[in-house]
């Protein structure tokens, strides 16, 4: 019986994040690579002392089977927004931000719906809500700083910027791994948590084969 229950989450998930992959056709193979950033990162800060108690193996695993829904907002945002292929007007970019609250706000009234608590509902939730929260207090939607930022958005923050900086997307090519990760470590205590950037860098061969593994196919550039 639980092992049915867990292939019926595993489905839901990927039903959901596929809906959002639906209407974002740029995202290609985006679910997977972050998928394995965040099991990556999350193996490596396992040992941190900071993070040792959360990063359990229950955890981890949790972790990277919500990761796929942290864009699940984006199917309440507008196609002529979402489907741009060029800059947003700000007026646009406030529009787009909204994201992260419809996400928290889809995952809330999943909640609400169960019978008891389900922990990677909780999980997405977060990841949803917060994954563009700065560890400066500078992000969105609520300008969180530091340990105030939920870990799994944490992680996603970095794993959704890095898959963000080297992916080709409609306005802009694929920026160069070496050049990403230089963004990456600038963005060390300002964007991202310091040890979640210090996890990063330790496991730069790991990101780039990932990178490598799930890249998009000409047909999905």
């Amino acid at each position: 019986r639980l092992k049915e229950n867990l292939l019926i989450q595993d489905i839901s998930i990927r039903a959901l994040a596929h809906l959002a992959e639906i209407r974002d056709p740029e995202t290609g193979n985006h679910l997977r690579r972050t998928q394995g950033y965040m099991q990556a990162l999350a193996t490596q800060l396992r040992e941190y002392p900071r993070f040792a108690d959360f990063l359990t193996a229950k955890n981890i695993q949790t972790l990277v089977k919500s990761a796929p829904l942290h864009d699940i907002g984006k199917v309440g945002i507008p196609d002529h927004i979402l489907l741009k292929p060029g800059k947003l007007t700000p007026e646009e970019w406030e529009i787009m931000r909204t994201h992260s609250r419809l996400g928290r706000d889809a995952i809330e009234q999943a909640e609400r719906d169960t019978d008891q608590p389900v922990e990677f509902l909780r999980v997405a939730k977060d990841i949803a809500h917060y994954h563009h929260e700065k560890w400066d207090g500078s992000g969105y939607p609520d300008g969180l700083i530091g340990d105030a930022i939920p870990i799994p958005a944490r992680l996603m923050a970095l794993a959704d910027v890095f898959d963000a900086l080297i992916a080709r997307r409609a306005y802009k090519v694929p920026m160069p791994f070496e050049q990403a990760v230089a963004i990456i470590r600038d963005g060390r205590g300002t964007h991202f948590d310091p040890a979640i950037a210090d996890a990063f860098l330790a496991r730069l061969d790991e990101f780039q084969t990932l990178a490598e593994i799930h890249a998009d196919s000409e047909a999905e550039r």
